[in-house]
């Protein structure tokens, strides 16, 4: 089945969402001193170590990065199978911080609800603060991204996928479309 790509945002654009993001937190929370970013594998990773550059440019300080696997945490494991496991390491103290938690793209909500229930398996932060690349909508929980790069209205048939440097060796955001029922026309 071939697949419509739409790119909707390169690597400037991706470059300035993740900058104002940047300046968010640290206006929010009066700088990145209680901050800890933990970054949801795979690609929240390192767009969370990319704002804690970011953070460190404007600061002069280096706000700690966690990376955070969620595989266990997920409540549809066994519609799935056994998720392969990435590791996860929160790197310090998250007691009485503000845990930052970073991911890609946010769609109904159930990834992020995981990641709550884990980073309090860590330790108990003084508030969770969610950070996101592409808001798409269709929430199927309530949950709203402190942060967010770019909202994305999309139909359910749509997805969107964003690609970075470190991972998958380009930087954009594509939105693709099954070509099911478009035949020959494009």
């Amino acid at each position: 089945m071939p697949l419509i790509e739409k790119r909707i945002q390169n690597p400037v654009q991706i470059e300035r969402a993740l900058t104002r993001i940047s300046h968010e937190i640290l206006e929010r929370n009066g700088g990145g001193d209680n901050v800890v970013l933990v970054g949801m594998h795979s690609r929240g990773v390192p767009l969370a170590q990319r704002i804690s550059t970011a953070i460190e440019r404007f600061e002069g300080i280096k706000v700690p990065v966690g990376k955070l696997d969620i595989g266990m945490y997920r409540d549809d494991i066994s519609e799935k199978g056994s998720p392969l496991m990435k590791p996860t390491d929160i790197p310090s103290d998250i007691n009485g911080k503000t845990v930052v938690i970073i991911d890609d793209v946010l769609y109904t909500g159930r990834s992020i609800r995981a990641a709550m229930d884990a980073i309090s398996d860590f330790g108990r932060p003084s508030q969770m603060q969610l950070g996101v690349l592409v808001d798409r909508g269709h929430r199927e929980l309530p949950i709203r991204a402190d942060y967010v790069g770019k909202n994305v209205p999309t139909a359910k048939d749509e997805d969107v996928q964003v690609r970075l440097m470190e991972i998958d060796g380009a930087d954009e955001i594509v939105i693709t479309t099954n070509n099911n029922d478009m035949g020959d026309k494009t």
